[in-house]
């Protein structure tokens, strides 16, 4: 990471406040950037970021989907650059509500890439796709596959992809599109993922309640690696010619998910337990990706793997559930 390269850069980050987007903020608080962040819940009841962190960004509480306003704080501001992370990321929730997913997703996608289209000042945009948007198709996932999400939440990230790589084709817009495995690590506080929740359980001595029958496997990430993809791709991006590129970010093992809820316990120090209910719809089944795109054009490698991942992130849960009455 170069720190002169982002002194005093005019940085939009969307989705600012959630999981990623606070491990990104703070990664770039401290490299000197000129942060604006973009929620529909600043302040939120629980973020990685400090008090003192948040004073020193520019907040503004709206939504991706208010194009009128998406434009004023771009231009206001003279954004250089933007990472667009907000999203509706929860599978189950667009499942129920896919008219939700669709305006977050999609309609969120198609106003900041037209925003900074119109803007004058932005020239570099990264776009948080995912693995899903790749759909069910041969493994291991590779940039150049089709986009062919079936379920809600996959098909409203194949579309927000397509759009990016769409805008850099017709109009030229300096975008890159990132599309990352499972990631974890401290300060993800959405327990309906299995990690956070797995962890909680493991410290709290609960048994960890399984939806699918265990035999899903996936690929995750620590999520300081992926702040490094984000950033490495930043910096490079008019650098090394790649917009309109996508990039996977994988850690590029995969592990079921009784695996992977096993190694949390051990990790915690507890013996396994767990129930598993079988009743995961409209998920798929097996995925992971190829990262040699980012390693041989970026320079990038994951520098956790999952146990010391693992062993960083139960370390701040520990800390966190100590500061709490359970």
């Amino acid at each position: 990471m170069s720190g002169k390269f982002w002194k005093m850069k005019r940085v939009l980050i969307t989705g600012y406040e959630g999981f990623l987007g606070s491990h990104l903020t703070r990664r770039l608080l401290e490299s000197g950037a000129d942060i604006c962040g973009m929620d529909i819940a600043t302040r939120r009841k629980e973020t990685l970021l400090t008090r003192k962190e948040l004073s020193l960004i520019d907040v503004k509480k709206e939504s991706v989907g208010n194009y009128k306003a998406l434009c004023g704080i771009i231009r206001k501001k003279k954004i250089e650059i933007v990472f667009h992370l907000a999203a509706k990321a929860l599978v189950g929730e667009c499942l129920k509500d896919p008219l939700d997913a669709f305006a977050s997703n999609i309609q969120g996608a198609w106003n900041i890439l037209e925003a900074c289209r119109n803007s004058g000042t932005v020239n570099t945009v990264i776009v948080a796709s995912s693995d899903k948007a790749y759909g069910k198709q041969k493994l291991p996932y590779k940039e150049n596959m089709p986009l062919q999400g079936k379920h809600p939440y996959d098909a409203s990230k194949s579309c927000g992809d397509i759009l990016a790589q769409m805008y850099f084709h017709t109009y030229g817009l300096p975008v890159a599109v990132t599309r990352c495995g499972n990631i974890y690590g401290p300060g993800d506080f959405n327990f309906s993922r299995i990690v956070p929740d797995a962890v909680k359980c493991a410290l709290l001595d609960r048994a960890f309640i399984i939806r699918s029958d265990g035999k899903f496997t996936r690929d995750y990430i620590f999520v300081g690696d992926i702040v490094n993809g984000y950033i490495l791709l930043a910096e490079n991006l008019r650098k090394l010619n790649l917009a309109g590129e996508a990039f996977n970010f994988s850690n590029e093992k995969s592990l079921s998910v009784t695996e992977l809820v096993k190694m949390i316990y051990k990790a915690a120090g507890k013996k396994p337990d767990y129930r598993i209910l079988n009743e995961a719809k409209c998920e798929i089944k097996h995925q992971h990706l190829s990262s040699l795109k980012a390693k041989k054009l970026l320079g990038w490698k994951p520098e956790y793997d999952l146990r010391r991942g693992l062993a960083k992130t139960i370390e701040s849960y520990e800390k966190w559930l100590s500061e709490r009455k359970y």
